[in-house]
C-alpha cells in the first residue's frame, strides 16, 4: 500500500489540475454564439429547493456551495471531466491559463508564521523593486506581518490587487539588513515552459501547460537553444495536465509542415473541425523526441498523439492518462463556471485515446492507482495487457506502425517508473515543503559560495552527512520516518533537496537541470 502512496498523491493532483483544466475550447472558437440559459420544470425545482434551504433550513447554510454540489453531481453523472467550479478555482485556472495576474510577483514559504520569499519572477514588480530570494516580509503597509497567523488567502488579499495600486514590504535580508520597499503591483507573467541546453547539440524544453502564451514562449526558447548549436530537441510534457486546444495545435503546428492533420473534434452538437498545420513551423527539421507520464494529459496527448501518428517524433516514457475529451467553459455573473464536454477529439489517424469511465466516477479516477498495482508502470507488456487495449481497434502512423486507442498515448519506447519516487516518506517531504523550508533555514551560506547556476550545478554535492542533517530537520516535523524507505529513496531524496537549492537562487531551469541528471526517463531521450 505505501508504494502507491506517491502515485494516489499525484493522481489527486492531477484531479485537481488536470482533468479541472483538460482541453479547453477558448471562447473565440465559437465567436457569435449566443450562451443564453433555459431552465426546464425539473431546474426550476432546484431552485425551489435551494431557496426553500435558504429560508427554512436549522442551521445556516452557504447555499451558494449547495447549488455548486447540485450542479456538479448532475454534471459528474455526464462524464468524469464535466465540472462545476467555484469562483476561487474558476479564476485561478483562467489566471494559469491566461498567462498572468495583477500583482507583486513573488513565490513564498510560511516559516514560524512568517513569511519567506522563495521565487521572485524576472521581470515583474517585485524584481523591479529589487526583492530577492530569502527576505523575511516583517511588516505591510507599516503594520505588523509576521507573527499574526498568516493564510494563504490574506496573503494573495495582501499581495495582488488593481495595477499600479501600490504596498510598502518592511522585510529583513538573509544578511540581517531591515529595508522598506514600495511596490507598484503590475501585471505579473506566468511562464509555461523551462529551456536549457544539455550538451553537444542537443536543447531541453519542458512544457508544464498549454496557455495563451506557450508558442510565444515556445519560438522564444527554440531561438535561444538555436543560437547555442541546438540541433535535436528533448520536449518533456511529463506531469502537463493540458490546457487550450488552440495551443496545443498550434504547438504541433511548430514541428509539421504545411497540411498536414493535427487533430480533429466532432460531438453531438459540434460538427467535425479539422486543424491543420500551416507553413509557419519553427522547427519542422530537426530531431524530436517527447516524453511522457501517466500525468501527461488531454492537449498533451493531443501534442504527442499527433507527431506520433506522424512519424515526427519518438515518443519515450509511459502510457499518457488517456483523456480524449474537450471542454468549453460557460462562465456565470458571480464567477463561478461549468467546464461541460462539448466534443471529443481524435488524433490523425483516427483514434480517440479517451479511456472507459463506464464503471462510474469513482473508479476512473482510482484507474492510475490500479494501474500501479497491476505493475503497468514497471512493464510495457503489463501496459500492453490493460483492457483499455485488449479489443481495441488498430490504428496506424504514416509509416505504417501499430498504435492503439481507448487508453492514452503508448510510448514507441518504454521506460519504467522509479519505484523509490513511490514512498509515502518523500511524498511528506513535499507536502511539507521541507525542501525549501530547509534551503532557506540551513544552505542559504552554501549558495553563497557559488557564482553561476553552472558551477554550483557542477560542483556540488549533496553527501551523507548533509543529508543526515536534512532528515534529522525534517523528522521534526514529520508523524515518523521509516527506516526501510528512507534506505529506498535515499537517492531521490538528496538529488531533490540539491534541486530545490539550485531552483531557490537560480530559477526553475537549474531545478530541471539537476533532476533530469539522475533521471532514466530523460537520460534515455537524450540517448535516443
Amino acid at each position: 500500500m505505501k508504494q502507491t502512496a506517491g502515485v494516489i498523491f499525484r493522481t489527486t493532483i492531477l484531479i485537481l489540475i488536470g482533468i479541472i483544466i483538460g482541453t479547453i475550447i477558448t471562447n473565440n472558437n465559437f465567436a457569435g454564439r449566443h450562451f443564453g440559459l433555459n431552465f426546464s420544470r425539473s431546474d426550476d425545482k432546484i431552485s425551489k429547493v435551494l431557496a426553500l434551504v435558504n429560508q427554512n433550513y436549522v442551521d445556516s447554510v452557504d447555499v451558494d456551495s449547495i447549488a455548486g454540489v447540485t450542479v456538479n453531481d448532475m454534471l459528474q453523472n455526464l462524464d468524469p471531466h464535466s465540472v462545476y467550479l467555484p469562483a476561487q478555482q474558476a479564476q485561478s485556472i483562467n489566471e494559469r491559463l491566461g498567462g498572468g495576474f495583477n500583482g507583486i510577483g513573488l513565490e513564498y514559504q510560511i516559516l514560524r508564521d512568517t513569511l519567506f520569499v522563495t521565487q521572485v519572477y524576472p521581470g515583474g514588480p517585485a524584481a523591479k523593486a529589487g526583492l530577492s530570494t530569502g527576505d523575511r516580509v516583517l511588516l505591510v503597509d507599516g503594520a505588523p506581518f509576521s507573527g499574526t497567523k498568516l493564510t494563504q488567502p490574506r496573503i494573495s488579499k495582501t499581495f495582488r490587487g488593481e495595477k499600479d495600486s501600490q504596498v510598502t514590504l518592511s522585510v529583513e535580508k538573509s544578511s540581517g539588513l531591515k529595508k522598506d520597499y514600495l511596490i507598484k503591483r503590475g501585471r505579473v507573467t506566468l511562464s509555461s515552459l523551462d529551456a536549457y541546453f544539455i550538451s553537444g547539440t542537443t536543447g531541453y524544453i519542458k512544457i508544464s501547460k498549454f496557455a495563451s502564451t506557450t508558442d510565444k514562449d515556445f519560438r522564444e526558447a527554440l531561438t535561444n537553444l538555436k543560437l547555442d548549436g541546438m540541433q535535436k530537441l528533448v520536449l518533456d510534457l511529463r506531469g502537463n495536465g493540458g490546457g487550450y486546444l488552440n495551443t496545443a495545435t498550434a504547438m504541433a503546428d511548430e514541428f509539421l509542415p504545411k497540411d498536414k492533420l493535427i487533430v480533429y473534434t466532432k460531438g453531438a452538437h459540434e460538427p467535425r473541425t479539422d486543424y491543420f498545420a500551416t507553413d509557419s513551423g519553427s522547427y519542422e527539421q530537426g530531431k524530436l523526441n517527447i516524453i511522457i507520464d501517466e500525468y501527461s494529459a488531454s492537449a498533451s496527448e493531443i501534442l504527442a498523439g499527433a507527431l506520433q501518428d506522424l512519424d515526427r517524433a519518438t515518443i519515450v516514457g509511459r502510457r499518457s492518462f488517456g483523456k480524449g475529451l474537450v471542454q468549453q467553459q460557460f462562465p456565470f455573473g458571480d464567477g463561478t463556471a461549468i467546464n461541460l464536454t462539448v466534443a471529443r477529439y481524435y488524433t490523425p489517424s483516427g483514434r480517440s485515446i479517451q479511456k472507459s469511465y463506464k464503471n462510474g466516477i469513482q473508479s476512473y479516477h482510482n484507474d492510475l492507482a490500479n494501474r500501479v498495482r497491476k505493475g503497468e508502470l514497471l512493464s510495457a507488456g503489463n501496459s500492453l495487457a490493460d483492457s483499455a487495449f485488449v479489443g481495441a481497434s488498430a490504428y496506424h502512423t504514416s509509416n505504417g506502425r501499430k498504435v492503439f486507442s481507448s487508453g492514452g498515448i503508448m510510448p514507441d519506447v518504454f521506460v519504467p517508473a522509479d519505484t523509490t519516487r513511490n514512498t509515502q516518506l518523500l511524498e511528506d517531504l513535499a507536502d511539507k515543503q521541507l525542501f525549501t523550508a530547509y534551503v532557506i533555514d540551513k544552505l542559504q551560506p552554501v549558495l553563497k559560495k557559488f557564482n553561476t547556476e553552472n558551477d554550483f550545478v557542477k560542483q556540488y554535492n549533496i553527501t551523507d552527512a548533509d543529508f543526515n542533517a536534512f532528515i534529522q530537520y525534517s523528522a521534526k516535523s514529520l508523524e515518523q520516518v521509516d527506516p526501510r524507505e528512507l534506505q529506498l529513496s535515499a537517492n531521490i531524496i538528496k538529488t531533490l533537496l540539491k534541486a530545490n537549492t539550485a531552483r531557490f537562487k537560480w530559477g526553475n531551469n537549474a531545478y530541471y537541470r539537476v533532476l533530469n541528471e539522475y533521471d532514466n526517463t530523460f537520460k534515455k531521450a537524450v540517448e535516443l
